[in-house]
């Protein structure tokens, strides 16, 4: 299944994309260490000219998506991360906390033209843009990538989905931009006002999970729908194809998958954070942790694609949970392993039993043999992290499934 590529970039081979991409990366962190004060401090000790591989780029510290709160307040307005003078920016958007998302000017800054054309929209198309455009920049990161490929825009964000209704049977759209729910929103309305929606052909969906029932229901309307992962901070991210088989990794960006609460790459197959590194001038994200599960998805894509596949967004990696009053993090697992080396792999099991909780840690041990020397040891660690007592038991080797989870709550709610 071959199709239509946006550019030359996606048929690449493989070798050749990773020799580039990491061909540039010393020249971004020398950017970014030279103009953003945050990486300023974090690349201060760093060589960035020995960063020429993933192994290198392994090693440098995460940035958190969680943390960016308390880096707008400590360093505002941008934490530190902007790379440019303020004023030099296109838009300024704000996410709740407030954090502050900066738009250059470059044309397509958010790079959505490449998933955009790969759902099949094309120069001509009329698309209701229905993210919303007030505050947040989902709306012009879709705006911007429809310009780039020649399509008319009509601006409509969210809401009012009878006006929705009678403008894009008016207008006769041919596309339509927003999240899966609205549009059953708005297909709802049409029957229900006797319109005329036929001229919709092509629709790409993201900011929540798109299911089955939502995907059958645009199939039956002969609606042709793919799905896109992105963020406010980093942009489009990865891609649906005509393949679907997995979202194709944007060329503009590095994607690692990463053990919830540390920066350590998980093994192939095996579910992790997603961590990507953006090649943005302005606002240069090195090593940045979406908070974001997935997986690769392994071969090549059969519509003739070449980067990497992920498996799509699979859950949340902050797995935080709360025992016995205190909260427990991923980053407090990878301590104890830190801690204690011989401990190769560990998993969180939070229980209660007759009314008070219990905190089981499976380990798995990095080929030395269980004792209660070090059963001992791991313990101590366990409540120097955590403040908790925990019940470490020893598992063996593929006890735990590579599923990315190292906290399970499996206390019954109700």
């Amino acid at each position: 299944m071959a199709t239509e590529a946006y550019d030359e970039l996606e048929r690449r081979p493989p070798e050749t994309r990773e020799r580039e991409l990491l061909r540039a990366l010393p020249g971004l962190l020398a950017h970014a260490r030279a103009h953003a004060p945050y990486y300023g401090q974090m690349l201060a000790d760093i060589a960035v000219d020995e960063i020429v591989d993933r192994a290198a780029l392994a090693r440098l510290p995460v940035t958190r998506k969680s943390e960016l709160h308390e880096l707008h307040r400590r360093s505002p307005p941008f934490g530190g991360l902007l790379a440019v003078p303020a004023g030099q920016l296109a838009r300024i958007f704000i996410s709740p906390g407030p954090t502050y998302d900066p738009e250059g000017r470059a044309r397509d800054y958010w790079r959505s033209a490449r998933a955009l054309f790969a759902a099949g929209f094309r120069a001509g198309d009329i698309v209701q843009n229905c993210f919303s455009y007030h505050l947040t920049p989902a709306g012009s990161m879709f705006e911007t990538g429809l310009a780039e490929l020649g399509c008319a825009v009509i601006p409509a964000g969210t809401g009012q989905t009878e006006i929705q209704v009678t403008t894009m049977a008016a207008l006769r759209v041919t596309g339509y931009v927003g999240t899966p729910s609205f549009l059953k929103l708005i297909l709802d309305k049409a029957t229900e006002l006797g319109a005329d929606l036929g001229a919709l052909r092509v629709a790409l969906v993201s900011a929540e999970p798109f299911l089955a029932p939502a995907r059958e229901l645009l199939q039956a309307r002969r609606i042709d729908a793919y799905e896109v992962y992105g963020t406010a901070d980093l942009g489009l991210v990865a891609y649906q194809t005509s393949a679907r088989a997995g979202l194709v990794v944007d060329e503009g960006v590095i994607v690692e998958l990463v053990r919830p609460g540390t920066g350590e790459p998980v093994a192939d197959g095996d579910v992790g954070e997603l961590v990507v590194t953006s090649f943005s001038r302005e606002y240069p994200l090195i090593r940045f942790a979406t908070g974001d599960l997935s997986r690769v998805v392994p071969g090549p894509s059969p519509c003739g694609r070449t980067n990497m596949r992920i498996a799509g967004w699979m859950g949340r990696a902050d797995q935080v949970t709360k025992v016995r009053g205190q909260f427990v993090h991923p980053h407090h697992v990878a301590e104890v392993l830190r801690r204690v080396p011989a401990v190769r792999q560990a998993r969180v099991v939070v229980e209660n039993q007759d009314g008070a909780d219990r905190m089981r840690v499976l380990c798995v041990l990095a080929d030395v043999p269980g004792s209660d020397e070090l059963r001992g040891e791991i313990e101590r660690a366990i409540r120097d992290v955590t403040r908790l007592r925990g019940e470490v038991e020893f598992v063996d080797p593929g006890a735990l499934p590579g599923d990315g989870k190292v906290i399970v709550d499996e206390r019954s709610i109700g």
